[in-house]
């Protein structure tokens, strides 16, 4: 019952405070279309959250899309979603790993493929709410080279924040950055979601760009 109640307040919470703000692409697929003769600057993986539309979600993922490219140029920064087999199923939040490991190896070919098509390009990565458990699901599974390549990781509403201890197991903390807001309870290990879930557009839009600026490097 815990368990439902919980379930049913994230699809309340999603419909009741939807926070869009800006008109950006819920779908971003530019490191799949990309060509391999012409790298970008940097390359941005991210993970939208539960039942989120596209492969980016509303909010807060093409806010920190849109901060990287205004920072860096919109054709020198490759966006890409991650979609196919991960579909940010309600009851997914439920694995063991907070997402299906389906998601987590759509996730980790994501990043397999940047390093196939981009080796010298800095990568770099995000995920919101259930797509936060994905990153930190994939990254682990990756080979050392691969995780080199991921120069940084923004993770908002991190649901798997408690039982990582803050990390992400496998890669270096100095590298990541979790914003949890106060009063969002998935954070502390539970699948509550309140109203404070839904409010990352802030650290989307500012400080968490400037993260990964710092790790990808100047224009």
């Amino acid at each position: 019952m815990k368990f439902a109640v919980s379930l049913a307040s994230l699809v309340a919470v999603t419909s009741a405070f939807p926070l869009i703000t800006r008109d950006s692409a819920t779908t971003r697929t530019e490191l799949e279309a990309g060509s391999a003769s012409a790298c970008p600057k940097a390359i941005l993986i991210y993970a939208r959250g539960t039942i989120q539309a596209g492969n980016m979600g509303d909010q807060p993922g093409p806010i920190l899309a849109d901060a990287l490219e205004a920072y860096y140029g919109a054709t020198n920064v490759w966006v890409q979603g991650v979609g196919g087999a991960y579909t940010a199923g309600l009851l997914d939040n439920l694995a063991s790993k907070g997402t299906s490991s389906a998601a987590i190896a759509e996730g980790a070919r994501l990043f397999k493929l940047a390093n196939t098509k981009c080796p010298k390009t800095p990568v770099v990565a995000g995920g919101y709410s259930q797509g936060a458990a994905l990153i930190a699901g994939a990254i682990p599974t990756l080979s050392t080279t691969v995780i080199n390549q991921i120069k940084g990781v923004v993770l908002f509403g991190y649901t798997r924040n408690k039982q990582n201890n803050g990390g992400i197991p496998s890669y270096p903390q100095s590298n990541l950055a979790v914003y949890c807001a106060d009063g969002d309870l998935v954070c502390d290990g539970t699948l509550i979601v309140l109203p404070a879930h839904s409010t990352y557009e802030d650290e989307a839009a500012d400080e968490a760009p400037k993260f990964l600026q710092s790790k990808i490097g100047p224009k």
